[in-house]
């Protein structure tokens, strides 16, 4: 994907921050591969890195925590 789906504008590959609030327990996820506009700032991810945010934030929904913080590349 080189072109945004919102605006057309060119993506770029950045490091980002994914954030999902799960009612019981926010999940923050830091240092996520991503596809970043330039012209409207609109984030997408390829499929295999939606997937494994799927998988992270599916193994952190029943924490006992209120706030979960952790690195894409660190996630087990």
């Amino acid at each position: 994907m080189t072109e945004c789906f919102m605006c057309k504008g060119n993506l770029e590959n950045k490091l980002t921050t994914f954030m999902v609030d799960l009612g019981s327990c926010i999940v923050i996820v830091k240092n996520v591969p991503s596809q970043v506009c330039s012209q409207c700032g609109e984030v997408s991810y390829s499929a295999e890195v939606a997937e494994r945010l799927e998988q992270i934030v599916n193994s952190l929904k029943n924490s006992a925590t209120e706030i979960a913080v952790i690195s894409y590349k660190q996630a087990a």
